[in-house]
């Protein structure tokens, strides 16, 4: 199933992992399983494009009313955990040339806390699972969160009172 996640020998040149003590997680409830023809980390897009690959976001069926009124939307954000991903890295070479930058400063897989995020394309819900384009991830990803484009969603609640 892949590299351990903090294999010293994985780095490359100018990179920096940190000696962790072990995580202490919080607790995250997986909503279903993201399904795309990545297996390898190596096939995997560096970002998702609309055009891509149609992927599948199966979700647990306790969860299968929480799509009422998402087929609203053309495009939603994903939020995953990127279980096979390393979590110790703090500065990384993401093009193997030597250059080197902050975790923060990357849209990589590789951070402390492996939480992936993409606004996909909503093809269509069929039976609690949705098909999307725009996904850049492995197989067998956990899934944990879906939500409309912020920028089409209108609040359903109605407006805070200001409490500055």
């Amino acid at each position: 199933m892949g590299q351990p996640m903090n294999d010293p020998g994985d780095l490359r040149p100018n990179e920096e992992a940190v000696a962790l003590e072990p995580a202490s997680d919080a607790t995250l409830r997986f909503i279903g399983t993201m399904h795309t023809p990545w297996r390898d980390r190596k096939d995997c897009p560096r970002q998702g494009r609309l055009d891509g690959p149609e992927c599948q976001l199966v979700l647990d069926p306790v969860w299968h009313n929480a799509l009422a009124g998402l087929e609203d939307y053309d495009t939603i954000e994903v939020l995953y955990w990127l279980d096979q991903s390393r979590r110790d890295l703090i500065r990384q070479s993401p093009r193997s040339d030597g250059q080197t930058f902050g975790t923060f400063a990357l849209r990589s897989p590789v951070r402390p806390n492996p939480i992936g995020t993409s606004m996909v394309k909503l093809v269509r819900i069929e039976k609690g699972t949705l098909i999307v384009r725009g996904l850049d991830c492995l197989d067998g990803t956990p899934l944990l969160d879906i939500k409309p484009d912020r920028c089409a969603f209108t609040p359903k609640a109605p407006d805070k009172a200001n409490v500055y």
